[in-house]
This record gives structure tokens, C-alpha cells and sequence, in this order.
């Protein structure tokens, strides 16, 4: 892999643009409606790259639909993540050889981080012969240019660069909700985590320019937008590869400075490099939710060691320490990987017990999955099935337990929540976020509140959500 990020240049992003031109001329010709589906599996890094996918078709003159049957390209967005959700990509791969037998001029893609592991490449070419395009996050900017090459010559095109990445501005971008944005300010990952294949298909860590993230942020606030995430495989690195002297936290700051009324959130962050300034910074700005996802993985020294996360407990729970200084009534919330290979139940008890220490206010939990490549794969895991499900299953009614108490905690107060949709369950009318992004189910109101600030009196709660009415005036 190479190590220089390489930044694409106006004129090429522009290059982009022609093949756009080129293909709505050729779209035009044929007097119908052409249709996309773009199908998104994993992060919400995965979700903003799906929304610059939707920019370059709509540029295209391609519309939208979710009915594989009804598209003329579909495009299937991978994560790479989880072995299970790889199997998900592959049986719905396995379909879609049907619908193109009744549509043989669809053109199915497929891209994102599966795309990007060699393995993935190979069997996709001897296997899924029906699948036209693969490319990488590396090629992503490049996506009109490759469809382009199907559409004209016919001919199956894989394009998987084994780089360090690059960054291109001016991206058309189609986003699909005008309440809340994603808006990535850095790519890649330099952690290397032992189980985590992300450094491998994503590349190493680059920043975008504090200008162009600061800009696309003042652009959302102008177009209304209310809820801005930034974005980054570990947004706390932010900057350090560009020699400006500005981090996260002097990010974080200047996009509080715009004017507006809205809220910013960020994801993800690693502890190693979650700093007092970051925390202090958090607690000086109006518009930074007060909510920190703070992945710990596990509670043990020598398995936060094996896994390389480059921190041990105690430095972990003083990092909680000062953020709750900093921040008074933070939400905490993290990610925990249970049956690390060697992974012993009394040192899962350590992982247990530091969660009844923390008390997060949610968590994402996980089954260890090897992925190929990684040294975590490779690594020798006597422990039964069995036993690694049972203590996940510790885990789980341990934190709900948590959850409940402190979703309860907020019944009988009244909280300024951004109004974010419609609510689907019976006896609800909308759906709401508190500044730490709890959700709440709001018992009425009308279509017109989404996308506003609303004062909800909380009445009840859950282990998941909590809910309301409408404040009286």
C-alpha cells in the first residue's frame, strides 16, 4: 500500500463531472425513466459515501427507487466490518441475478469496504458474474468515469486501488433527510487494531481542510439543516496530517461559531487520543451535543493489549472522570467486542465490571468476528461458543438493567428536543432527540414540527427510549 494521501485536483473532480454530461446525454437518448438503488450496509461513514453516490446519479439524470425490480443500476454500499453483515451482502448479491434475468440491462454494482478486500474481488469475478462494477473507497470520486466504462463497452470493470486514499472536494451530494447531515472530515484509520480490518480497506487517516469542512458545515446551517455529524474512522486525529496546527477540538470550536441554531455531534472517537482540550472545548461550545460515544472494547488490561487499542482500564476510566467534569450531565455511550480470542470469563468479568462502573448510557455489543487479513484472525481462541454467548448475554441484561435506570431518571422532566420524524409505533405521532440523543416518542403533534425545536415534557421510558408530549406554552 502507499502511503501518500493524494489530493484530488479541481480539474479532475471536474473530469467527473463530463462523465456525468456524458451519461445523461446517453440516458436522455432513451425515452423512459431511468431508475437507481443505492443499498447501504454498515456506518455512518458508509451512509455520507452513499449520499455522494446519490449526488453523482441524480448528476447523471438517474432518479431514485428501493425496488431492485424497477432500478437500471443498482448500487450495493459494503461493510466490512462483521462477518454476518458480509454474508448479508453476498445472499442479497446471490438475488439479484433474478431481477437482472427480467432486467438484462441493469447494471448492478458493488462498493465500499468489501469491495476493497482481495478475497471479496475474486469471488465476486469467478462467482457473481452478474456484478458489472466493484470498486473501492479508494475510487469512490471516480465512480461516472467507471460507470461510464460499463455502460459503453459492456464489459465487467473492477477497480480496487491498493493506496493510502485521497480527498476530493466537490462531490455533488444527495442527502436523504433534511433534518440532520453527515458531513466527514477525515478518512482512514492509522490504529490497527488487531481485530479491525478498516485500516486495510479505508486506508490511512487523512484530514480534509479545516476551510471546506468549516464551509459544507455553514452551507447545511444555511439550508436548514439542524443535526451535523462529523465523521471520521477517529475524528480526535483530526488534523494531524496536515501540518496546520489545528486539531479537533479548534475544529469542533469554529464550527460552533457559525451562526445558527443547531446542534453538532461527532463519532468516532478512541480514547487514546481523547484529550482535556477536546473535553474542556465540548464544555465551553453552545451548539456541541453533550453526548460522547467513547468505544472501550473491553475491561481487561491484557485484552486491551492484545487488541492493540494503546491505553489500559485505569487510563480509560480517568478519561471518563474528566469528561464528566467537563461536561456535567454528559451521555456516554461505547462499543464492546465480547470472546476476544483467549478472552477468559473472569477477565470478560472485568469488561462487566467496569460498564457497572461507568454506566454508560447505551452500548454497541459484539460477538468477536475474525476478518481475514487482520492478526486477531490468526489468533489462537480455545474458548467455547458457548461460554462467549453466554457472558454477551451477561452483558446485555447487565447494561439494559443500566439503560432503564437512566432513561427513567428523566421522566417528570421537560427537555428542548429536536423534532426528527415520524413515529411509526401505535400511540406515537412524531419522533425526537434529546441534545445526548436519547430517543423520544412523542405522543402527538403534526408533520410541520419536523425539523424544530420543541420543548417535551418527559411522562415515561424504556430500556431504549423515552416519551412524551409537547410542552404546554
Amino acid at each position: 500500500m502507499r502511503e501518500t494521501t493524494t489530493r484530488i485536483s479541481s480539474a479532475e473532480v471536474t473530469r467527473q463531472e463530463e462523465f456525468c454530461e456524458k451519461i445523461s446525454e446517453l440516458l436522455t437518448a432513451q425515452p423512459k425513466e431511468h431508475l437507481a438503488y443505492v443499498d447501504t450496509y454498515g456506518c455512518q461513514q458508509n451512509e455520507a459515501d452513499s449520499e455522494r453516490i446519490r449526488g453523482y446519479l441524480k448528476a447523471m439524470g438517474y432518479g431514485f427507487t428501493t425496488d431492485e425490480n424497477a432500478a437500471d443500476v443498482i448500487v450495493i454500499n459494503t461493510c466490512a466490518i462483521r462477518e454476518h453483515a458480509e454474508d448479508r451482502v453476498f445472499g442479497n448479491i446471490g438475488a439479484l441475478v433474478h431481477a437482472k434475468r427480467r432486467h438484462p440491462g441493469q447494471i448492478i454494482c458493488l462498493c465500499g469496504c468489501m469491495a476493497q478486500e482481495p478475497t471479496v474481488t475474486e469471488k465476486i469475478k469467478t462467482s457473481y458474474r452478474h456484478v458489472d462494477l466493484v470498486f473501492g473507497p479508494h475510487a469512490l470520486w471516480r465512480f461516472p468515469e467507471l460507470l461510464y466504462r460499463v455502460i459503453t463497452r459492456r464489459g465487467r470493470v473492477f477497480e480496487t486501488p491498493d493506496e493510502a486514499g485521497s480527498i476530493a472536494e466537490g462531490i455533488p451530494v444527495v442527502r436523504q433527510d433534511g433534518v440532520k447531515a453527515w458531513v466527514s472530515i477525515m478518512y482512514g484509520c492509522n490504529n490497527f487494531c488487531t481485530y479491525c480490518i478498516v485500516p486495510y480497506v479505508r486506508g490511512r487517516e487523512r484530514s480534509r481542510l479545516p476551510e471546506d469542512v468549516v464551509a459544507e458545515c455553514r452551507q447545511l446551517v444555511a439550508e436548514g439543516y439542524k443535526d451535523i455529524t462529523l465523521l471520521g474512522q477517529n475524528v480526535n486525529s483530526y488534523g494531524k496530517d496536515l501540518g496546520l496546527e489545528v486539531d479537533f477540538a479548534d475544529l469542533l470550536a469554529e464550527i460552533d461559531a457559525i451562526e445558527g441554531d443547531f446542534l453538532i455531534r461527532f463519532m468516532t472517537s478512541h480514547p487514546k487520543d481523547a484529550s482535556q482540550k477536546l473535553f474542556d472545548v465540548m464544555g465551553r461550545c453552545k451548539k456541541v451535543a453533550p453526548v460522547f460515544h467513547l468505544p472501550v472494547q473491553a475491561g481487561n488490561d491484557r485484552v486491551l493489549k492484545a487488541m492493540n487499542r494503546v491505553y489500559n482500564r485505569s487510563e480509560y476510566l480517568d478519561k471518563v472522570r474528566r469528561l464528566r467534569q467537563a461536561v456535567p450531565g454528559v451521555v456516554i455511550t461505547s462499543d464492546i467486542i465480547v470472546g476476544f480470542p483467549g478472552e477468559t470469563t473472569p477477565e470478560f468479568e472485568d469488561t462487566l465490571s467496569l460498564v457497572e462502573e461507568v454506566e454508560y448510557d447505551a452500548l454497541f455489543t459484539f460477538i468477536f468476528s475474525p476478518r481475514p487479513g487482520t492478526p486477531a484472525a490468526e489468533m489462537d481462541d480455545p474458548i467455547p461458543m458457548a461460554e462467549k454467548k453466554a457472558n454477551f448475554q451477561r452483558l446485555v441484561d447487565t447494561q439494559n438493567a443500566i439503560s432503564a435506570k437512566k432513561h427513567a431518571a428523566y421522566v417528570g422532566r421537560t427537555l428542548r428536543c429536536l423534532i426528527d420524524g415520524v413515529c411509526e409505533e401505535e400511540g406515537f405521532a412524531l419522533t425526537a432527540r434529546t441534545p445526548g440523543n436519547r430517543l423520544v416518542r412523542v405522543k402527538e403533534g403534526g408533520k410541520e414540527l419536523i425539523g424544530t425545536f420543541q420543548t417535551i415534557a418527559i411522562t415515561g421510558s424504556n430500556t431504549w427510549s423515552l416519551w412524551g408530549e409537547l410542552a404546554q406554552a
